[in-house]
Formats: C-alpha cells, structure tokens, sequence
C-alpha cells in the first residue's frame, strides 16, 4: 500500500481542522469526470464526520489527456493567493463542461478578482511551480490516476462513493 510522502503543511489546502483525527488527502485533475463525481461525495463525507475530519486537496493535472487541467490548476491557486482556494474549486468544478481559458477568466471576475492579472499570471506561469510541486509530491506517493485518496498517510484503494469512504475513514477513528 502507497503512503503520502509529502506530509500535510502549511502549505496545503484545507478544510477543517489540520490536525483533526482523520485528514483526507485528494489528488484530483479539475477536468476529470471522475474528480467533478468525488467533489460533492467529498462534501457529504465532510459534513458526516464533522470536526473529526481535515480535507486537503492537492493538484494533479493530467494535462497528456486534460487540455486545461493545468491552467485551471492555476488558476485556483491564483484565487489561493486571495483566500478564494475552495471557491474555485467549487465553481471550476461545476462549471467543468466548459473549462477553458474563458471559463477561467469569466470565474474569477465573477468572484470580484482580477481577471487582467489571472490572465497574465497564467501567461507567466506564476503558479506552475505550485502545481508542479503537488504533481511530483503526487508521484512521489504512488498517485497514478485521479481522484487518488489518501487517508492519514495511506491511499485507499478502494472505491470512492460515500459508503466507501466513510467506512475507510470510520476505520481510522
């Protein structure tokens, strides 16, 4: 069984309590189907456990087979840089029918951030070490696909409907 390499930090993307019995990792590519189905199983699993519970995301984009995974992986740690993370991830993964560089821009205007400066800070790359960084620490924990889950250090698995992870997670308590 893979285990995470690069432990939780203060770098990551939270929900919840950091050091809360159970921290659940994803690694998730923002235009795969399979990650947009986990999103809001991912929602039911941390409203279930509550504060007993810590959810990180971490990118993973599968650009080879996702044209815009990438920027769109960008462009939430943009929004990261302006305490709007998880409402990107929110709103670029119910939007993901029309992900694109005009979705990208039409998203962070709607949530009153600049788009001029996502444009040229995806332009620049601003954030592709960011996202790199997650990709390798990915790799490096054994992620091959996405969604990959990992639950208090190890990868689970096994499927990923909530009766499944909330039975792995309810093993960890």
């Amino acid at each position: 069984m893979s285990t995470l390499k690069v432990p939780v930090a203060a770098r990551d993307h939270v929900q919840g309590d950091s050091n809360a019995p159970v921290i659940l990792v994803e690694y998730g590519d923002y235009e795969c189907p399979h990650c947009r189905h986990a999103c809001p199983i991912v929602k039911q699993v941390q409203k279930h456990f509550g504060k007993q519970l810590g959810f990180v995301f971490r990118n993973f984009p599968l650009k080879e087979i996702h044209p815009n995974a990438e920027s769109a992986a960008e462009t939430a740690e943009f929004a990261a840089g302006q305490n709007r993370f998880w409402e990107m991830h929110d709103a670029i993964y119910e939007n993901q029918d029309a992900l694109g560089p005009p979705l990208l821009l039409e998203l962070a205007e709607r949530m009153e951030l600049s788009g001029q400066a996502l444009a040229s800070a995806l332009k620049e790359g601003e954030y592709a070490k960011r996202v790199k960084e997650d990709f390798i620490g990915g790799i490096r924990s054994g992620v091959n696909g996405t969604p990959t889950f990992f639950i208090n250090g190890k990868r689970h698995d096994g499927p990923f409907e909530l009766a499944d992870l909330v039975g792995a997670i309810q093993a960890h308590l």
